[in-house]
């Protein structure tokens, strides 16, 4: 990624410093040379893709396509891109909506290719309102070869947003972050959760991750971070723990323990050299 976003620091400090001088980031990377290619040939191609098969036959459509939907990892699995888009969303069993991540379904249902009505890709507007969709989600992904912590906090932001003013019931809202990778790690970084909880039974998990918002949020909801003092320390709950953790584990960190741990048995060594029993507290105080 030719582009590369300026993070002033690591941190929560650094993170209040890149929303601060965001969106002349942002406009910076659209008028980037690549991307203005990119969008010019979205433009101009798009329009021309009826079918699944249209949209995966054109690498360069599909990348962006799929960037826009966060599923640029899937950019060589064509079968199943055309099989998600063929299958459409109106069925239980159509395979958008038999996966975990909804981002799927979100894809099928942009596009409408399944055959069934006017491609979307026909109605005015639609290019530039999926360009805006992969501008956002590649910025983010230019933030995160830099800082992962502020691109997943950025995708959070813009996702628990829309999930929290959706019509779903509130389980489903739960169990649509526990299938998105990205949105668990912040909410389990951020509730302060350990290691492994994604191993438990899924109801027991919708019922600690329920928990854990009531106490620390005040309501068992999701729908309660549509207020923005609730997202705001949602997601710095989020990295001041991810950077602690991050400086827990550093080698520099690691250094400074282990001559915290020989300091420690220097001392313990002069204490036995110069005293033949240990002083009692109430012996020092008298």
């Amino acid at each position: 990624m030719s582009f590369q976003p300026v993070l002033p620091a690591d941190g929560y400090g650094g993170w209040l410093l890149l929303k601060r001088i965001m969106p002349a980031q942002e406009k910076a990377f659209q008028q980037a040379p690549v991307n203005q290619r990119d969008a010019q040939y979205f433009r101009d191609k798009i329009g021309t893709v009826t079918s699944a098969e249209d949209l995966v036959s054109d690498r360069r459509l599909l990348k962006i396509a799929l960037s826009a939907f966060g599923l640029e990892q899937d950019i060589n699995a064509k079968a199943f891109v055309k099989k998600i888009l063929s299958d459409g969303v109106d069925s239980p069993k159509d395979l958008s909506n038999r996966l975990a991540d909804k981002s799927y379904r979100a894809f099928a249902a942009s596009f409408g290719l399944d055959g069934t009505q006017l491609p979307k890709t026909l109605s005015e507007g639609f290019a530039d309102a999926l360009l805006d969709q992969y501008y956002v989600r590649q910025f983010e992904a230019a933030v995160g070869e830099k800082n992962d912590s502020f691109r997943l906090a950025l995708n959070a932001e813009r996702e628990i947003g829309k999930l929290a003013t959706s019509q779903a019931s509130e389980d489903t809202k739960w169990f649509t972050i526990m299938g998105n990778k990205p949105l668990r790690q912040v909410f389990e970084k951020s509730f302060g959760l350990p290691t492994g909880f994604s191993n438990l039974d899924i109801d027991q998990q919708l019922r600690v991750l329920k928990s854990r918002a009531q106490s620390q949020f005040g309501a068992y909801t999701v729908s309660q971070f549509r207020e923005s003092a609730k997202m705001e320390k949602l997601v710095r709950n989020y990295i001041v723990r991810d950077s602690l953790t991050t400086m827990n584990n550093s080698p520099a960190q690691n250094a400074l323990l282990l001559l915290g741990h020989v300091d420690k048995w220097r001392s313990q060594s002069l204490m036995q050299a110069t005293s033949t029993k240990p002083r009692k507290l109430s012996a020092v105080l008298s």
